[in-house]
């Protein structure tokens, strides 16, 4: 058994070329692992998203805090809060973020293929977020 204590990994801000706006990424669970199921909480503030983007075997989101929307690729926006789990089919390209005035915070869980969890795609643009 192995213990991981809240505090005991750093927090990271998430990297510009991936995310709009403020955006932490608290690891939980097999951060750097090739070859496993991966697990971070992400928080954002209002506004803040992730650019467009796909899994290669897919993604759970779990809501645990605050208002945000979804969007997948040619689909309509979508509200989500706490309590909400979102899924993305492998290969689906689609974002994920704050509402525009409250900040969220979900549990974003992934496994890696062939070494890789996520493709990271073009910039979700300020009409398309308001759209």
């Amino acid at each position: 058994m192995e213990i991981i204590r809240a505090g005991s990994t750093a927090s990271g801000k998430g990297p510009g070329d991936w995310f709009t706006g403020a955006v932490r990424i608290d690891p939980l669970f097999n951060r750097f692992d090739s070859e496993r199921v991966q697990g971070a909480a992400v928080t954002f503030e209002p506004g803040a998203r992730t650019a467009w983007h796909t899994h290669p075997l897919g993604q759970t989101l779990v809501v645990t805090s605050g208002a945000g929307r979804v969007q997948r690729w040619d689909g309509p926006i979508e509200e989500i809060r706490p309590g909400d789990v979102v899924w993305f089919a492998p290969g689906e390209k689609h974002w994920h973020g704050a509402a525009p005035d409250t900040a969220m915070t979900h549990i974003a869980v992934q496994e890696v293929q062939d070494g890789r969890a996520v493709d990271w795609l073009e910039k979700v643009s300020d009409d398309q977020y308001g759209a």
